[in-house]
């Protein structure tokens, strides 16, 4: 495949949506393209992390945004070297898009939110290993506030029925 891309698409979803899985084939579907990962920039830092949702709850938030800057600007050097940009991430609300938007402004952006649906997260999380399940109890929460935030801002695949390799196929498709 040898889709023309061009800028950023965040890919966005709940914990154990496939967000990093997806990002990673539809990238080499790509003649040039780089992925940015929200968890590999989180792991930059060596000591003192303080990860999303955990306490003390403002270097939590701190850190978050440092980690959306750091996406944001890596993502921006390599669209500015003609590379297209697949970025995985949670995004939370509108407010958190808008962050991003103006950070990666004036290169394009598309959002596209995996929506594999809540049980299908939870029991895809829960078989990671141990060291890759993410502690998280705000399933309905989250999935609630991305469907309000961003219903007519996204394209929203059900890849509930999905291969990874099929769903990384539509967001090629579906983005150039």
């Amino acid at each position: 495949m040898t889709a023309e891309l061009d800028g950023c698409v965040i890919v966005s979803g709940m914990p154990g949506a496939g967000k990093s899985t997806i990002v990673d084939r539809a990238a080499r579907l790509l003649p040039k393209a780089a992925r940015v990962g929200g968890d590999e920039v989180n792991m930059m830092i060596r000591s003192g992390a303080v990860g999303w949702m955990a306490e003390p709850a403002a270097e939590a938030l701190r850190q978050d945004e440092l980690c959306n800057r750091n996406m944001c600007a890596l993502a921006s050097n390599f669209v500015d070297f003609g590379f297209t940009v697949l970025m995985d991430t949670v995004l939370a609300d509108r407010a958190e898009l808008d962050f991003f938007l103006a950070l990666l402004s004036p290169r394009p952006v598309r959002l596209v939110v995996l929506a594999p649906g809540i049980d299908v997260c939870k029991a895809r999380n829960a078989a990671r290993p141990p060291d890759h399940q993410f502690d998280f109890d705000g399933y309905e929460r989250l999935d609630a506030d991305m469907r309000r935030e961003f219903a007519d801002l996204a394209w929203w695949f059900d890849t509930s029925a999905q291969t990874p390799d099929d769903t990384a196929r539509q967001l090629v498709a579906e983005a150039t």
